[in-house]
């Protein structure tokens, strides 16, 4: 969840705009609105399933919060050229309860036929689906694979981008480019401050194929992680400066490079992504992954099936330090902070859009955490994997 919009120059912006549409004879307002309404559990109580950045999540008993949601968007449209939109999203949030958020709220002024400008709180495009990936109706998976979408779990930035769209041929091009600053609040009270930020999304539209491009770079800050800043403080006082050093979390550099592509021929369904993060700093670790998604259409059935996976690019241990004597807990310490939450997973799934602007999706997930308890949370003595996931919701727009 990002915080409420701090920049003077965004207020500034938003306002102006909106002192220029009130010349105009008046706003057009459209409000529409989209929803899930799912129940989420599990084959076992040893750890919670979760979705990135909440605080508790779905054992053997159902839970609601894990997949569900709620949205509201309202777009004013100014004149010709300029317009004001704003998202609020009800949904369980890190700090282990339900609340709303303000998801999105730019001006939009059309500087040609092809370029549109965007200053406010602007979704974060390190993603194929990032624009609608809580828009549960708008996929076909019941939610979007952990394995890639846990890796940047900033939903949103505030500052300002360009949008150009131009058509070649029989291909439709989408680029888009923005800047900004935004803060992420995870469980724990712990916050991930990314400023700056810029994002370079593009996407090429050809017949029934649907390529994308994605790359963001940010300079990042950990902040209140009171465990790690102990472990840091430990490993300065005992001589272990280097250490400390290349586990830190303040002002990192990092990056997010995606591909993507789906194919929506006939009945046939494809979607696939492969992301690669890389940083500065041990405790937040160079991964890779990726999935695949393949579907097909039955009248109003979709069955799907999917395989999603991730793999640690960088070592999983700190090599050099004593594992034996006084300083072996804090060797431990160490290594447990490198590691990325490894896990693949393998799920089922239908679709059935029983109504025109309803579809109710059954999906089962047998996910395999590797060298540890993966993305599960709260994980008790005993746990082990595979784990089965059970969820079926409703999915709704209005």
């Amino acid at each position: 969840m990002t915080k409420p919009l701090r920049s003077s120059l965004i207020t500034a912006l938003l306002a102006a705009f909106a002192g220029q549409a009130q010349a105009a004879d008046g706003p057009t307002v459209t409000i529409s609105g989209f929803g899930t309404a799912a129940l989420t559990m599990t084959d076992t109580d040893l750890g919670e399933f979760i979705r990135p950045n909440q605080a508790s999540g779905a054992g053997e008993s159902a839970r609601t919060g894990v997949d569900s949601n709620f949205g509201i968007q309202m777009t004013a449209k100014m004149s010709d050229r300029v317009s004001l939109t704003a998202q609020g999203l009800a949904r369980r949030q890190e700090r282990g309860h339900y609340g709303a958020e303000l998801a999105w709220a730019f001006a939009k002024f059309k500087a040609t036929d092809k370029l549109d400008i965007r200053v406010g709180r602007i979704g974060m495009p390190v993603y194929m689906i990032s624009d609608f990936r809580n828009v549960g109706y708008a996929n076909t998976m019941l939610r979007p694979p952990a394995e890639v979408y846990r890796q940047v779990t900033a939903d949103s930035f505030d500052g300002a981008d360009l949008v150009y769209q131009d058509t070649f041929g029989e291909t439709t091009v989408t680029a888009q480019f923005g800047v900004g600053h935004s803060t992420n609040a995870t469980p724990n009270d712990i916050d991930v401050v990314f400023k700056p930020v810029t994002a370079l999304h593009i996407i090429a539209e050809y017949g029934p194929s649907t390529f994308r491009f994605g790359r963001a770079d940010a300079k990042f800050s950990v902040e209140n992680n009171a465990p790690l800043n102990g472990l840091l403080a430990t490993l300065r006082q005992v001589g272990l400066t280097q250490v400390a050093n290349d586990l830190g979390v303040t002002d990192i550099r990092g990056s997010f490079t995606s591909l993507g592509y789906t194919l929506d021929y006939k009945n046939f369904l494809v979607q696939s992504e492969y992301a690669v993060r890389k940083t500065e700093s041990r405790t937040v670790m160079d991964t890779t992954s990726y999935y695949l998604m393949l579907g097909y259409r039955y009248g109003k059935l979709t069955p799907y099936y999917y395989y999603g996976n991730i793999k640690q690019d960088s070592p999983r241990t700190y090599a050099g330090l004593p594992t034996t004597g006084p300083l072996a807990p804090l060797t431990a310490g160490v290594n447990s902070v490198v590691k990325a939450a490894l896990q693949s997973d393998n799920a089922v799934g239908v679709r059935w859009d029983f109504a025109k602007s309803a579809a109710l999706k059954v999906q089962i997930d047998r996910i395999s955490p590797r060298d540890g308890a993966g993305a599960f949370i709260n994980v008790k003595p005993g746990f082990s994997g595979p784990v089965t996931v059970y969820a079926a919701g409703i999915d709704f727009v209005f």
